[in-house]
């Protein structure tokens, strides 16, 4: 199997209102990139259990995070025309959605549910082998692009045997 794009989203939490504050992803070359986003003035949502899990403060977004425009521009520019693969289909999809219509602009690839490359005996294993990668990796922080190569190495584990 040819080793997909996975790209990660953390948020300012869950549901209504929620946005994208981080965008990352690792190329089927393994290349990985990642970006704060830094909220639009009417983003307001903040869930503090959000933030504990991923570390990211709404004071870090606004030091250091980038304009919805040039981020959706920057990931159009490297993923374009590529179907990119995502965990969490449903909150990506709408993340997404929420930072490029905040930029004014449409994407230019596909994302795709990452469990449609997984066969039901292959999703059996998903758990027990993305737990297995995310020891081996040892990443020291909840991170979008860090995320997604945890993902990506336990998608290719999988399908490689």
């Amino acid at each position: 199997m040819h080793t997909p794009c996975v790209i990660d989203i953390e948020a300012s939490g869950f549901g209504k209102g929620s946005y994208p504050i981080e965008i990352g992803f690792v190329t089927s070359s393994g290349e990985s990139w990642c970006t704060l986003v830094l909220p639009s003035p009417d983003w307001l949502h903040w869930d503090v259990a959000a933030e504990k899990l991923h570390g990211i403060s709404r004071e870090i977004l606004l030091l250091h995070g980038k304009p919805a425009l040039q981020v959706a521009r920057e990931v159009n520019e490297r993923l374009r025309g590529q179907t990119v693969y995502s965990d969490g289909w449903g909150n990506d999809f709408s993340w997404l959605n929420r930072l490029f219509d905040e930029a004014g602009i449409c994407p230019a690839f596909r994302l795709e549910n990452l469990r449609a490359l997984l066969s039901e005996r292959e999703v059996g294993l998903w758990h027990d082998v993305k737990a297995t990668v995310e020891t081996e990796l040892a990443q020291p922080r909840h991170r979008a692009s860090t995320d997604a190569r945890v993902l990506q190495t336990a998608l290719m584990r999988i399908k490689n045997g």
